[in-house]
């Protein structure tokens, strides 16, 4: 039961191999008990490295954001997810979709999947906004603004040269609300243009919106 009250401990945030070989210090052999414990199903493997304890043995449920946040960092909730949190898409998200400064890759555990897209500093950092979600957990997401350049930043063989192709994108292709478009800060959004990805682009659609 002593062990069980301080996992509960834990169950705020996923938590490192050497965070729970402290916990377990008074055991025999703490390796061997880690791996008792992702058996017995009372903590998961998120990736080599981290942990979560069990929702159903802990007074908090972690949010897939978080989860991502601790998956690989530095990052922030983006594209998909990011629009469909802010309700500028309509579709259920399946997975947790994010970027990342370090190389692209994807994530599978308990809690679903994972997926990582890298993207260039010093752009990487614009639009970033930390939110408190369930349970007083807080992520790192990106602003609803950010959240649509990433996505003509990181869609393969989207390249925006006119008014028709950014409308078609956007509301064809994203099914994104034009009443949720025009809430969007232009004026924010051209400030990244001179180091982003695919400025072109992001001028085009910032003057699309503009005209909504």
């Amino acid at each position: 039961m002593e062990l069980r009250l301080k996992l509960n401990e834990l169950s705020n945030v996923p938590f490192s191999k050497h965070l729970i070989l402290e916990l377990l210090k008074d055991f025999k052999s703490p390796k061997d008990k880690i791996s008792e414990l992702i058996k017995k199903g009372e903590i998961f493997s998120l990736r080599r490295g981290l942990y979560a304890v069990n929702p159903i043995y802990s007074a908090n449920a972690l949010h897939p954001f978080l989860i991502a946040n601790h998956l690989r960092g530095p990052s922030y909730v983006s594209l998909e997810s990011a629009l469909n949190y802010w309700g500028f898409i309509p579709e259920r998200v399946v997975e947790t979709s994010s970027v990342t400064t370090k190389l692209s890759k994807t994530y599978k555990n308990h809690f679903g999947r994972f997926s990582y897209q890298k993207l260039p500093t010093p752009y990487f950092s614009y639009g970033i906004k930390s939110l408190e979600i369930d349970n007083k957990q807080t992520v790192l997401i990106a602003s609803p603004e950010k959240a649509i350049c990433d996505k003509v930043v990181l869609t393969s063989g989207v390249n925006l040269r006119s008014r028709k192709q950014v409308k078609a994108f956007l509301l064809q292709d994203l099914r994104v609300d034009v009443e949720m478009l025009q809430t969007l800060n232009t004026d924010l959004i051209s400030t990244w243009l001179e180091n982003a990805p695919k400025n072109a682009s992001l001028e085009m659609l910032i003057k699309t919106l503009r005209e909504l």
